[in-house]
């Protein structure tokens, strides 16, 4: 049996392979490995591990006092099914900066099952919330000429 680890040490993240993975992720695809770097920095993370290679993530950005949005939860495919979001999950829920939160969000297109055992419920009025959605944010813009 593999033996995983979960932590929440910064130190620990590998960002090369955080963004190898969000860069080809349906949610994040061509993301600039400079903007996973300051997304890092700015969140709450947590990190899965097979001895010293990452094989997952999962991030909070917060406030600390109201909100938090949960982000960039994967697994790599040959270590899922280990329970390890779920695991990674627990260690953020649980998280002191993440505690006494009114509010707490996430999208997901397929984990809703993951989500659920949190208490995460689908919204309860979806017509409050708006978005403004830039898909092509990551894309080279073109040059205006001068």
């Amino acid at each position: 049996m593999q033996r995983y680890e979960i932590s929440i040490d910064p130190a620990r993240l590998d960002l090369s392979a955080i963004h190898a993975f969000l860069t080809q992720a349906y949610w994040s695809l061509g993301v600039p490995l400079a903007t996973v770097a300051k997304a890092v920095q700015n969140s709450v993370c947590v990190g899965a591990y097979l001895g010293q290679e990452q094989i997952g993530f999962a991030r909070a950005i917060t406030d600390g006092a109201t909100f938090a949005y949960f982000a960039d939860v994967y697994v790599l495919e040959g270590h899922r099914g280990s329970g390890l979001s779920r695991r990674m999950m627990e260690e953020l829920t649980a998280h002191p900066e993440l505690q006494g939160l009114r509010r707490m969000l996430l999208v997901t297109r397929d984990a809703h099952g993951l989500y659920e055992k949190f208490g995460f419920k689908r919204l309860s009025a979806p017509d409050r919330f708006m978005e403004l959605h830039k898909p092509n944010a990551y894309s080279p813009q073109p040059s205006t000429p001068a």
